[in-house]
């Protein structure tokens, strides 16, 4: 538990505040946990020193000034999707300054650049972007995340590919840094700054603002859905296999985005492509998909997202739950052999898993994203094709097999790898500012627990969001079929027959 806040940290704060109710809340208050805290992860146990609530940039600056004075971490907080609670300061005795207040919004319709308060949830930016002159930028889909981690440590979804990354669409940020100043940082104003904020903006400031390049809402979007069924997971090997050659081709069609998503009772086989469904055959791409129970559904750009929100599965997983997640991250090097891929579907029907609410999902990447120079910006993975995301849940606690299934799938695949892979964040910048002298903190940016080679130190304090807030859920966010399968094995867990 954190130690009760100093009376002159304290003091610092409330005179920041001046009386404005829900500004600033301590442990020491009622329902502080649940008002304040709010954590994400419920396996991870962590108490902030202080939650403040900003109104201004000045407050923000302000709150980090109080926090130097007196020795303790910063922490901003947009969405607070961190998988590992990081929007929480990712230990105890941290100040969170949650940035829930910045919802300002303008568009320039010049230059059709968008101003965007940092306190903004992904559907928010959607539907104001939407209204303000047809215009749209890439995110991911899951509602409930917030820009300002979004829009720092990456930000990947469905247009990715064709767009780039949340993060490329930046062009100017307002920004308070470690000393409190209020700074303006672009390719042409505090460029270095700018490099950083750009993939390591846990590490060199609090983002109160975005300033972001949009595009023209697209036409048709075809919603694509591919379920398949087995009774063993090894059956779906060549099935994986087909799907991982599609997705690294390097002519693979950039208007396409697809995920590989497995569960308990099979797989899906997911994604958007963004043109009339004439042009998504006319690719050939239907006929690389492994066939399966089909499902397309043809929206324009806001009833596409609209589509995926309206699954009740996207708002459920704002839901805080106890679960465990792991990630990595491949070159087209690095991607899995025919003997990987049995190994890992082997493991995966040997292992004793521990709950019935597990996934593991495979992302396309690249596109647009990866012609951007790797030197251009803090965001690493320019020349990765793949992601993968392990998810395991408990209801209502999460146990130690579940746990030891999700890390051992993780070790498998690094093993079966020549080279080392990264995790989504990437290598973690060292940051002294955000660490107590005489102390480091070693744990993995976008994973629950420590590193598995213990190397990686966090660089933690400042951050225009939460560290991890890639813009993913839980699996069951693009696919009704998938959310279906949660529901009933939630279901069963909750009236016990596990």
């Amino acid at each position: 538990m954190a130690q009760p806040p100093s009376g002159a940290f304290a003091t610092c704060l409330n005179d920041v505040c001046d009386g404005r109710s829900g500004c600033v809340g301590y442990p020491s208050d009622i329902l502080y946990q649940i008002k304040w805290v709010d954590r994400y992860n419920l396996d991870i146990n962590l108490e902030p020193a202080a939650v403040t609530r900003p109104e201004s940039t000045g407050d923000v600056a302000a709150f980090v000034k109080c926090a130097s004075e007196n020795n303790v971490k910063v922490q901003a907080r947009s969405g607070g999707h961190s998988y590992a609670n990081h929007g929480l300061g990712g230990e105890d005795g941290a100040l969170v300054i949650d940035l829930e207040n910045f919802q300002h919004f303008s568009m320039n319709p010049d230059n059709w650049q968008a101003t965007i308060g940092a306190g903004h949830k992904l559907h928010d930016v959607t539907e104001k972007l939407h209204d303000n002159g047809g215009r749209a930028i890439s995110h991911g889909t899951c509602p409930g995340v917030g820009l300002g981690g979004h829009a720092t440590i990456g930000g990947l979804g469905p247009s990715s590919r064709m767009w780039g990354s949340c993060l490329d669409h930046v062009v100017e940020v307002e920004v308070v840094t470690a000393d409190g100043k209020i700074q303006r940082a672009s390719e042409d104003e505090n460029s270095d700054l700018f490099f950083a904020l750009k993939g390591a903006g846990a590490s060199f400031g609090i983002i109160t603002e975005f300033v972001m390049r949009t595009n023209q809402e697209p036409g048709d979007v075809v919603e694509y859905t591919f379920s398949l069924t087995f009774s063993r997971h090894r059956d779906l090997s060549p099935v994986f296999e087909a799907w991982q050659n599609l997705i690294s081709d390097p002519d693979l069609d950039r208007r396409f985005g697809s995920e590989f998503v497995m569960h308990e009772l099979g797989a899906i086989i997911t994604g958007t492509f963004f043109g009339t469904e004439a042009e998504f055959e006319a690719t050939g791409i239907p006929d690389r998909i492994p066939t399966g129970k089909k499902s397309v559904v043809v929206n324009d750009w806001l009833g596409s997202v609209a589509q995926q929100a309206q699954d009740a599965a996207l708002w459920l997983s704002d839901l805080s739950t106890a679960f465990t997640a792991k990630s990595l991250a491949f070159t087209k090097d690095q991607l899995l052999s025919s003997e990987s891929i049995k190994d890992l579907m082997d493991y995966i029907d040997d292992a004793n898993r521990g709950t019935l609410i597990w996934f593991l999902i495979f992302d396309v990447t690249g596109g647009r994203i990866n012609d951007v120079p790797m030197n251009a910006t803090a965001y690493r993975h320019r020349d990765k094709v793949m992601f993968c995301q392990g998810y395991g849940i408990g209801i209502p606690t999460l146990n130690g097999r579940t746990r030891e299934f999700i890390e051992g799938i993780n070790s498998l695949i690094r093993s079966s790898v020549a080279t080392n892979l990264s995790t989504y964040a990437g290598d973690l910048f060292s940051n002294p500012q955000s660490v107590r002298p005489g102390q480091k903190s070693v744990v993995n940016y976008f994973d629950d627990r420590a590193s598995s080679n213990g190397s990686e130190e966090s660089s933690g304090g400042l951050n225009g969001g939460t560290r991890d807030e890639r813009g993913g859920c839980w699996s069951w966010q693009r696919s009704g079929a998938s959310f279906a399968v949660f529901v009933a094995l939630f279901v069963v867990m909750a009236l016990g027959f596990l």
